[in-house]
Formats: C-alpha cells, sequence, structure tokens
C-alpha cells in the first residue's frame, strides 16, 4: 500500500509553493500519494493565534532577502516575491473545491501555484484570475460560478477547520499517519518516511 502524505496549503503562501514542489518529486519518486487539503491560511492564523512570518518585520525581511531565495535556488525551481503580497485567498481557495468538484483540480493548482509565485499576478482579483484561468485552458465561468455556490463555501470552511482540530497553525502542514510535519524545509524527513 502507498504511503499517503496529507498536504494542509494555502496558495499564499510561498513556503507552500515550495513544498508543493517537493511533495510532487518525493510523491513520484517513491510511489507515495498526495492527499491535497485546502485550508484557508487566514481563519487558521485566528483560530490559533498565530501570525504570518512577514508579519514579524526583521523575520520578514530575513525571509524575503535570504530564506526564500536560497529555498528556490536550492529545489531549483522558478520564484518572484509576489509584490501584491499578502493576497486575499478567499476565492482561490474556494476555487481549489471547485476545481475538485470539476475534476481539474491538479491542473488548477498547478496555474495558481504558478500564477502566485512565478508570475506574480494579484489573483485576488477576478478579472486577473478570470484571465488567468482562460490562458491556462480552464472554464473560467464554470469555476467562479461554482465558486459562489454555498456547497463550495462550507467545504473550504469545515476542511480549515478539519486544519485546526489537526494541529495546524500554519501553512504547509503535512501529515504521514498521525505524525506532523510543519515548513517545507521538513519534507526531508517525510521523504525519508516514505522512502523505506
Amino acid at each position: 500500500m502507498n504511503q499517503q502524505i496529507d498536504f494542509y496549503f494555502d496558495i499564499g503562501s510561498p513556503t507552500a509553493y515550495f513544498a508543493y514542489g517537493e511533495l510532487k518529486r518525493i510523491a513520484s519518486t517513491y510511489n507515495a500519494d498526495i492527499a491535497y487539503e485546502p485550508m484557508l491560511l487566514g481563519a487558521v492564523h485566528k483560530a490559533t493565534n498565530n501570525v504570518s512570518p512577514g508579519a514579524v518585520a526583521a523575520k520578514g525581511r530575513y525571509m524575503l532577502k535570504y530564506d526564500l531565495p536560497r529555498y528556490a535556488k536550492l529545489y531549483g525551481i522558478p520564484f518572484i516575491m509576489n509584490p501584491h503580497f499578502p493576497i486575499n485567498t478567499l476565492t482561490i481557495m474556494r476555487g481549489c473545491f471547485a476545481a475538485k468538484k470539476m475534476g481539474v483540480f491538479e491542473k488548477y493548482l498547478t496555474v495558481l501555484f504558478n500564477a502566485m509565485w512565478v508570475k506574480g499576478l494579484n489573483v485576488g482579483v477576478e478579472e486577473i484570475l478570470r484571465t488567468e484561468l482562460i490562458e491556462n485552458g480552464l472554464d473560467a465561468d464554470a469555476l467562479l460560478s461554482l465558486i459562489e455556490t454555498d456547497d463550495i463555501k462550507a467545504e473550504l470552511k469545515l476542511n480549515t477547520q478539519k486544519a485546526v482540530k489537526k494541529g495546524c497553525f500554519g501553512a504547509p502542514t503535512m501529515f504521514v499517519g498521525d505524525e506532523m510535519f510543519f515548513g517545507q524545509d521538513r519534507v526531508f524527513f517525510i521523504e525519508d518516511m516514505v522512502k523505506v
């Protein structure tokens, strides 16, 4: 039976973008499965009395100047710090559940992570989001319509509550079985677990 990695994330987190790429590599290399668990990071922070690292001025400057560029280089992936950060991700995180329902989740996730952290787009603006979806062959009208339904809104809310109950306080958070790992810089522990 394949090992499963539960990946709790918000597209608006640059470190979730890093973890996303590394987890896909690990899953492909060791035949593991990734269970994608979208959550609203702002709501998680509020529920756990946590704050974004960028809200701590010195830490934010360090991450921007050193930490994030170093990890992008280490992982060999394109990255720019989104000039519109922080972006309200409520719509795009609801969009994860809409995309799952439409059977286009993996494509949607790749498109949105790239829009945020490769292109630096403000996908919190509906017209920018719509254009990006269309340009990547996704049905923007259907997705944006589904995002506004009560069922999709409830799914994100319930999954965010589930994340908090499991112990999440930030993104990315991963679980392998009962073991929890916080931060993209912990993915090497996950790799050690799934390769045995």
